[in-house]
């Protein structure tokens, strides 16, 4: 393990930790209702008791930023899983059509209801992310069974399939929306947009156990990962079980992305964007860039929901509005550059 490249990976890591403690903080203390530091120290630490900054922070800006960090670490991290599976650095979670699943299940789950998502109490915030989760988890069924060619996942055919799901689930979705009451469009546009607008406790709580089981689990395959950037037939020679340790990396990754899809709706482009500025700042070597590209995913989407909460105030732009705005610019700059 070369000591420039384990203290630069760790320098980093500083610097990208100290960035997002400086973004929470201004996450915190800023808004239609300013806090100063002093008033935001003594109520997280329960010195004083003013039920307006308990309200503030506890319930809304403090689970905006625990869960805006969740889900950009965790498309952080699988976008640059994805991209070491199917060897393309234009590989984006949603190319798998993960996201596009999960959102087509939270509009059936909102037009079943049919306008009385507001009456439904405390069920609807757990039953809207377990039906994106559902979602996720057909779409993933659907991979398996189009993109397997004589028992074997092809990275190309992968990509494919996952182009042509997304598809069919986005036609669903429109359809869907179309068929509902102007009310129900609204909040199916403004979730399907990208949004940590709803985000609760009981959100993060739901993401948890998937980040604590999928995470460590990706963490640990970083050198199989490393072996993969080889021809297969490499790979193989290699002793590698290549389609054993495929599935365990596109599973993990597919659990993160369709977790993260059913408690905040459909963010794009943190899956592409954050291996690459990994890659750019600590080299090739998954063993670097998985940890580094959580954690740049994470920075984007708590950033892009600050500048979307803040920037058109009192209206709110989505986090996922935010990041297509820088992501879009950027895709095509990696078309550009990959021609």
């Amino acid at each position: 393990m070369p000591n420039g490249s384990k203290s630069r990976f760790w320098l980093v890591m500083i610097a990208l930790a100290a960035v997002i403690l400086v973004v929470g903080y201004i996450n915190l203390t800023s808004g239609l209702y300013d806090l100063s530091v002093r008033e935001v120290l003594r109520t997280l630490f329960r010195l004083d008791r003013v039920p307006e900054n308990d309200l503030v922070i506890f319930e809304f800006r403090l689970p905006r930023i625990v869960l805006s960090l969740l889900v950009g670490y965790s498309l952080g991290l699988a976008g640059a899983v994805i991209q070491g599976i199917t060897r393309n650095p234009l590989a984006d979670p949603g190319i798998l059509g993960i996201n596009a699943g999960a959102g087509t299940a939270v509009v059936l789950f909102m037009f079943l209801l049919q306008g009385s998502m507001d009456g439904t109490g405390g069920s609807a915030v757990l039953a809207m992310p377990l039906f994106g989760l559902l979602g996720g988890l057909a779409a993933t069924a659907l991979i398996y069974v189009f993109a397997r060619h004589h028992g074997v996942i092809e990275p190309q055919r992968l990509i494919l399939v996952g182009i042509a799901i997304a598809s069919g689930f986005g036609a669903v979705t429109t359809y869907l929306s179309l068929k509902m009451n102007s009310q129900d469009f609204e909040k199916a546009a403004v979730w399907l947009s990208g949004s940590i607008y709803s985000a609760n406790w009981k959100f993060v709580v739901l993401m948890l156990p998937w980040m604590l089981v999928f995470v460590p689990l990706l963490l640990t395959r970083s050198k199989v990962l490393d072996v993969f950037q080889l021809e297969e037939q490499s790979v193989r020679g290699l002793g590698v079980r290549v389609e054993r340790e495929r599935n365990f990396l596109l599973l993990g990754s597919i659990g993160l992305v369709s977790a993260s899809v059913s408690v905040s709706g459909s963010i794009g482009f943190v899956g592409l964007i954050g291996p690459h500025i990994a890659r750019r700042l600590v080299g090739l070597q998954h063993r670097w860039s998985l940890p580094v590209s959580g954690l740049t995913g994470a920075l984007m989407v708590v950033a892009g929901d600050y500048i979307g909460r803040t920037l058109f105030a009192p209206t709110e732009l989505a986090a996922g509005t935010v990041i297509s705005l820088i992501g879009v610019p950027y895709f095509v700059f990696l078309l550009i550059r990959a021609r």
